[in-house]
């Protein structure tokens, strides 16, 4: 980063301080797009510049104007905004009337939906049937068949996030395929190589993902698509963002970057020089053939080995002449005879010499010294 740079961005948290944000609803500001950020530098790094705050600094209702945009609340608070129970609530947000914007786990492990408030009052606004009285006829048979629209309409608000930030159309596309499940994805896209390009571009996971194993594997499962029409859907788009992204260029492929190295690698051939120029074919022969271990063969003597001669047809009445039996020169191994190890080699000087296990019983038996027979202990039976 230069020190223009520097001095025309700042990082999020310097911009979350100066727009009297915290963390989190400065975080939920950027994925809104009620803050614009810039890329910084290489890699996922982005700051905030300069004049995007002042813009945001300058407008009439700050700092509570941008705080109350980024307010999330929880089902009791949405529903006391609303002047219902929470149970309604509930309900109303299983059909599909409301959209949350981010979730969390408890420590029961229990899924925790997060609204934006401002949305709640809109929405109050705009339906008031739904507030009092008895729920439709429709409705109620959604809910009596458990259905629950908030893990998909959460996915399709961070869809829609996504596709608005990306530029690059690779990118849109593993936006996409981050909705699947592995083997959809592979069923859409059948070369290798880009489904490795697609899960690099992959973004990254919503922020407040839990560490644990088992609430990180829920949290997960509500980040892919589940229904078999949302499913069908995701698969068309990916198709068509996959084409639009073909057009504009292919999924780079690592067997021609590598073979690109290798040419780059060999020098040119001087000018009025009677060697050829090397080609790539020949450079990539060339490191292949140096990447060969070398294998030493033992010497091989020459012995001298006697070779029969063809057995000549007898012919009457002519003399036969029968060749000289020459002596050809065969290459035969050499085996090693192995050499016995002398115990006497290997010990001390000063330690003398004991006779073998074998010699001992030998001179014993030829002796005919009988061993003496030790004398039983008398046992003691109760």
């Amino acid at each position: 980063m230069t020190v223009d740079e520097g001095a025309r961005t700042v990082a999020p948290g310097r911009a979350a301080q100066e727009l009297e944000l915290r963390r989190d609803e400065f975080r939920l500001a950027v994925q809104l797009g009620l803050v614009r950020t810039a890329p910084a530098g290489e890699g996922d790094r982005r700051r905030v510049e300069r004049r995007e705050l002042d813009r945001l600094r300058a407008a009439p209702d700050f700092p509570a104007g941008l705080r109350e945009r980024v307010r999330a609340v929880g089902t009791r608070e949405a529903a006391a905004l609303l002047g219902i129970t929470a149970d309604r609530f509930t309900r109303l947000a299983r059909t599909g009337h409301l959209s949350p914007v981010r979730f969390s786990l408890n420590r029961y492990r229990a899924v925790v939906w997060m609204y934006l408030a401002q949305e709640v009052v809109e929405f109050g606004l705009a339906c008031p049937a739904l507030l009092t009285g008895r729920l439709p006829l429709e409705l109620r048979e959604r809910l009596a068949a458990h259905e629950d629209r908030r893990p998909r309409n959460w996915r399709a608000r961070r869809l829609g996030l996504l596709l608005r930030a990306g530029e690059d159309p690779w990118a849109r596309a593993a936006a996409i395929a981050s909705l699947l499940d592995p083997v959809q994805v592979a069923e859409v896209v059948d070369d290798p190589y880009e489904r490795s390009h697609l899960d690099r571009l992959r973004p990254p996971p919503p922020p407040g993902m839990p560490v644990p194993a088992v609430a990180r594997e829920i949290a997960e499962r509500l980040t892919r698509a589940d229904d078999p029409d949302e499913i069908l859907w995701h698969r068309l788009s990916l198709a068509l963002a996959l084409d639009e992204a073909r057009a504009e260029r292919q999924a780079p492929h690592p067997g021609e970057t590598r073979a690109t190295g290798v040419a780059s690698q060999v020098p040119p051939a001087p000018q009025g020089s009677l060697m050829p120029a090397v080609t790539t074919a020949t450079a990539t022969a060339t490191v292949r053939e140096a990447r060969v271990p070398t294998v030493r063969v033992p010497a091989v003597r020459a012995a001298a080995v006697l070779i029969p001669p063809a057995p000549v047809p007898a012919v009457e009445g002519a003399a036969v002449r029968v060749p000289a039996v020459a002596a050809a020169v065969v290459p035969v191994p050499a085996v090693p005879v192995p050499v016995p190890r002398s115990a006497a080699a290997d010990r001390p000087p000063d330690r003398p010499v004991r006779p073998r296990l074998l010699e001992r019983l030998r001179r014993g038996r030829a002796t005919g010294a009988a061993r003496p027979r030790r004398r039983r202990r008398p046992v003691a039976w109760p």
